[in-house]
């Protein structure tokens, strides 16, 4: 890859940023096109396993994240109904010896805030929404709802499910509804009198329930905020990509067959809101002549993992080193990134819809002890 080459990412999410700071350490020009007005602070949690955080570390932020998110004492897989513990798992001592990082649980907005912090003034251009895009010889030109046009050399698809670079690479085609349902919310810690949950736990039902499940986190390291987040089936969809306000009788209804913990949690919660699933299957390609895609823009998945943006940051990892492995071939280099990576995040993407991940006794370590910055690349 050519250092006055131009790179353009679309997309300020997570693995767009984490692309945007890793190759701006290695010097390469970089702009980040964001279609939202400016950085929002979305009420949500996500789990950043040892795999994230060595990439994370690279990029620069490893110890920002220590100063905020909490490295949770344990994993607790609880039956929904008696609360009984079917695995506990050492999330702290033993996996980061095993694996050699942390597993951390944060505020998602305090962790995108730390990426959008982490690249250079001026990278990230708000308020562009790509609508158009077309590849000329020797580059592409970028066009957005704005009338602002732009070139590059190089363009990322980070742009999530709905993505507009993957609709050019393989035409418009919309992401398949799971059936399912995941309610978030965020309640302050001080509302739990004296309910102790654990620091992650996940309470998982059995069939008659179709696999009705609550995961259940503190947000911070100093546990002053806790989060839940549901899968809960409904058969249709009818907001688009869209989450609205829960229904709280609809909420308590899906819920009614839980522990009295459950109860508790959900009656001192308020404003949750209700989002839908999506899924795709694997794509047929990644990549078309200067155009690459990451994260869910090639291969979305449900959230039973906890590995999503996992996969996004991994592919980030991967696609900088293979552009910087093969020199000026672009084409070989987003070849080699494909390959490096397919077979990996179908493993996790197959994984997600299984919905077993922790549930029992189980060694994580083909998750958490991949090293996107050292593996070998290639298939």
């Amino acid at each position: 890859m050519r250092p006055d080459w131009e790179i353009a990412v679309i997309g300020a999410g997570l693995g767009g940023l984490v692309a945007a700071a890793l190759l701006e350490r290695r010097g390469y020009r970089v702009r980040v096109y964001e279609q939202a007005p400016a950085f929002e602070r979305l009420g949500a949690g996500i789990n950043l396993s040892p795999n994230t955080m060595k990439v994370l570390r690279a990029a620069g932020v490893e110890e920002q994240l220590l100063q905020i998110g909490l490295r949770p004492e344990y994993w607790i897989s609880r039956k929904f109904d008696t609360g009984e513990t079917m695995f506990r798992y050492d999330m702290r001592d033993a996996c980061e010896a095993a694996f050699g990082a942390c597993y951390m649980v944060i505020h998602r907005g305090d962790f995108h805030e730390i990426l959008t912090g982490n690249v250079a003034p001026g990278t990230i251009e708000f308020g562009r929404r790509l609508i158009g895009l077309e590849q000329r010889g020797a580059g592409v030109s970028l066009e957005f709802e704005d009338g602002g046009r732009a070139e590059a050399d190089i363009v990322i698809g980070a742009d999530g499910i709905d993505s507009m670079v993957r609709e050019a690479l393989l035409g418009p085609e919309l992401p398949v509804y799971s059936g399912y349902v995941g309610h978030r919310c965020i309640i302050p810690a001080e509302k739990l009198g004296d309910l102790a949950p654990a620091d992650v736990s996940k309470w998982w039902s059995d069939d008659a329930h179709r696999d009705t499940h609550m995961v259940v986190y503190y947000l911070d390291r100093n546990h002053d905020e806790i989060y839940f987040v549901t899968g809960v089936p409904e058969p249709e969809w009818d907001y688009g990509f869209s989450h609205v306000d829960a229904d709280y009788d609809e909420l308590r209804a899906a819920f009614a067959d839980f522990h009295p913990e459950i109860h508790t949690l959900i009656d001192i919660s308020s404003g949750a809101t209700k989002w839908p699933l999506f899924d795709r299957e694997p794509l047929p390609v990644w990549s078309d002549g200067r155009l690459v895609l990451i994260g869910d823009a090639c291969h979305p998945m449900k959230p039973h993992m906890g590995q999503g943006a996992a996969m996004a940051i991994e592919d980030a990892a991967i696609l900088v080193r293979s552009l910087e492995h093969c020199g000026e071939d672009h084409a070989a280099a987003f070849a080699l990134y494909e390959e490096s990576r397919k077979g990996r995040c179908e493993a996790v993407q197959q994984g997600s819809r299984d919905n077993r991940w922790l549930r029992n006794p189980m060694d994580p370590g083909w998750v958490f002890s991949y090293d996107a910055m050292t593996v070998p690349l290639g298939g």
